[in-house]
């Protein structure tokens, strides 16, 4: 069973920075996603096994950094240049497989953390 706890959420002002942070019980393939209130869960950024092959949405490309401290056994996403629309519940995400195949598609992912808010306001 893979555990995962996020944390670093909180409320910014448009264009400031925030650090989210995912405590994961083992490596593998893993992922950030964001849900907004009314809305689908929505792909961020995503990286194998092996902290590569990584893939962005093209909202946050530019902005969004996504990488993995192996010692620490957890997973990052250092946000810049906020937006109001990145106002979201941040989830952390994991594939219950080592590979080196990176995936956009929530049903791929096994396991979930629960989810930390951003607010970003104008």
């Amino acid at each position: 069973q893979v555990q995962l706890v996020e944390s670093g959420g909180g409320l910014v002002q448009a264009g400031d920075s925030l650090r989210l942070s995912c405590a994961a019980s083992g490596r593998y393939a893993m992922g950030w996603f964001r849900q907004a209130p009314g809305k689908e869960r929505e792909f961020v950024a995503a990286l194998n096994s092996h902290g590569g092959n990584i893939l962005y949405a093209n909202s946050v490309k530019g902005r969004f950094t996504i990488f993995r401290d192996s010692a620490k056994n957890t997973l990052y996403l250092q946000m810049s240049s906020l937006k109001v629309e990145d106002t979201a519940v941040y989830l952390c995400a994991a594939r219950g497989e080592i590979t080196v195949a990176t995936t956009r598609s929530p049903a791929t992912y096994d396991y979930w953390g629960q989810g930390t808010q951003v607010t970003v306001s104008s």
